[in-house]
C-alpha cells in the first residue's frame, strides 16, 4: 500500500515535470507591512481622534468618509474613504475592541495595488505617551510598475502619512 503511494506520488511528479499535467500555481506571497509612531498625549487621547471607524479626517490624504452600512464601531460596518485626489476605497470593519484601543478592517475595493488586505490600528501605552501601531498583511497586485517592493512601501506611505496627520491633529487640541 505504502509503495503504491509512492509510486503515484512519483508518477504525478513526472507527469508535472515532464508537462503530462499541469503544474499547481503558486500562491502569491503574502506581504506584511507594520509601522508605528510614538506620541505625547495618553492612549485615551489619541484614541478618541483615531477610534471611530466612520472617520479618517485626521488622516492628510482623506477628503471624506462616509458610513455606507452597519453601525459606527460595530463589526460589519462599511465605510468609503474618498481621497482628496478623487480616488475611493471601501472597507469594512472586522473586529473592533475600544477597550483594548484596537480595530481590524478589510478593504473590500480599492485602486491601490493590493489584494486580500487586512489592517489592524491600534494604540498603546509608551511611557508617559502612546504608541500607534498600524499594520496589514495582504497580497501585491503586481504589475510592469509595482512588484512587493513597492506595494510595501505604498502602504507603508500611507501609514506614515497617517502618523503626521495625527500628529498635527493632537498638536491642535
Amino acid at each position: 500500500m505504502k509503495r503504491n503511494f509512492i509510486l503515484a506520488g512519483l508518477a504525478l511528479a513526472a507527469g508535472s515535470v515532464f508537462g503530462l499535467l499541469p503544474m499547481a500555481a503558486t500562491a502569491a506571497t503574502a506581504l506584511h507591512v507594520e509601522e508605528s509612531a510614538t506620541f505625547d498625549a495618553p492612549p485615551a487621547a489619541v484614541w478618541k481622534i483615531i477610534g471611530r471607524f466612520s472617520s479618517l479626517g485626521w488622516h492628510p490624504v482623506v477628503a471624506e468618509t462616509t458610513l455606507v452600512q452597519g453601525k459606527d464601531n460595530q463589526m460589519g460596518a462599511v465605510r468609503s474613504v474618498k481621497t482628496k485626489d478623487g480616488a475611493v476605497i471601501v472597507e469594512k470593519l472586522k473586529n473592533y475592541e475600544g477597550r483594548r484601543l484596537r480595530m481590524r478592517y478589510e478593504i473590500v475595493e480599492s485602486p491601490l495595488p493590493v489584494s486580500g488586505y487586512v489592517s489592524v490600528l491600534h494604540v498603546e501605552p509608551a511611557g508617559q505617551g502612546s504608541r500607534v501601531v498600524w499594520k496589514s498583511d495582504f497580497h501585491a497586485v503586481r504589475s510592469a510598475e509595482v512588484d512587493d517592493a513597492k506595494a510595501r512601501e505604498i502602504v507603508a506611505g500611507i501609514y506614515k502619512a497617517g502618523f503626521d496627520g495625527l500628529r498635527s491633529r493632537l498638536a491642535d487640541n
